[in-house]
């Protein structure tokens, strides 16, 4: 069920409710500037349905380098939601859990009609959810801090669960991180966690985009990742982590874009390594 089209949504400028309007647009932008790689229906839609002046990061988005951001978005979510649908082929009824939903909509894109699926973020942020976007079938909106692990006695992982991040640990400390990870590969034996990262360099970047408008400018206590090799020492609870290009491991989208997009594309995979990472929690057999 989906909020009636015909009302307007107010998101206050610099609030944590205007962060969830830079992936959300960024989607709308690439579906309308490269729609044979992407078409987000949703995405223009729930955009339509908010009273945000968007001309001021829509002027930043149509330069060169917005478009491209407006790539990593859309090309993140196709990733994770490859790796949802992957692993419901195998566990059709498992949860599929978006850590740090915001207004993303992966898992209606993945629904199969048989799966569980809950989306987690800080109660303001859910709240801004519930209104544009309640709760469908068999989902669940759950408002607390991912750091405080009460949340995982609300998942019902009987049948699997697959956990994903879009965007969201950049803005993690390191330590709090490899907590929360051992946490949830003691909880949830077999089951699998997927998320974006990018190396120190591409993390001092973001220091002048999306961390800088999280208020956020030192990021050496952040997590960012050199190599997997780093996350594979973390537990003994993991069975594998394996990692793709971010731009290229899933859908290699290359030939489809511009002469300095694909330098950009190059730049990220050599000189930030921007990846998406998988980790298999050890079963218990």
């Amino acid at each position: 069920m989906m909020a009636e089209t015909n009302k307007k949504y107010h998101i206050e400028k610099n609030t944590v409710q205007e962060t969830l309007v830079i992936p959300l647009y960024g989607r709308k932008v690439c579906s309308e500037h490269f729609p044979k790689l992407f078409k987000d229906k949703e995405a223009e839609r729930i955009c339509n349905m908010l009273d945000y002046d968007f001309s001021e990061k829509g002027k930043k988005m149509e330069s060169t380098a917005g478009l491209f951001g407006a790539l990593e978005v859309a090309q993140r979510q196709y990733d994770l939601a490859w790796e949802v649908k992957d692993y419901l082929k195998s566990h059709p009824k498992a949860a599929v859990v978006n850590l740090g939903c915001g207004l993303d909509d992966t898992f209606r894109k993945c629904d199969n009609g048989t799966c569980k699926g809950y989306n987690i973020d800080m109660p303001d942020v859910i709240a801004v959810r519930n209104e544009i976007m309640p709760a469908g079938e068999r989902e669940e909106n759950l408002g607390c801090d991912l750091n405080d692990t009460k949340w995982m006695d609300k998942i019902d992982d009987s049948q699997g669960a697959i956990f994903f991040a879009a965007g969201v640990f950049y803005y993690f400390k390191r330590d709090d991180l490899r907590i929360l990870f051992r946490k949830m590969a003691k909880s949830f034996p077999g089951a699998v966690l997927v998320f974006d990262t990018c190396n120190k360099r591409g993390a001092k970047m973001m220091t002048k985009t999306w961390l800088k408008e999280a208020g956020i400018s030192d990021v050496n206590a952040l997590f960012s990742m050199e190599d997997k090799s780093e996350l594979e020492r973390w537990s003994k609870n993991f069975a594998s982590v394996t990692e793709r290009s971010y731009m290229r491991g899933y859908r290699d989208i290359y030939k489809d874009v511009s002469t300095t997009h694909k330098l950009m594309i190059k730049f990220c995979d050599s000189m930030v390594k921007m990846k998406i990472i998988k980790i298999v929690f050890r079963s218990e057999n």
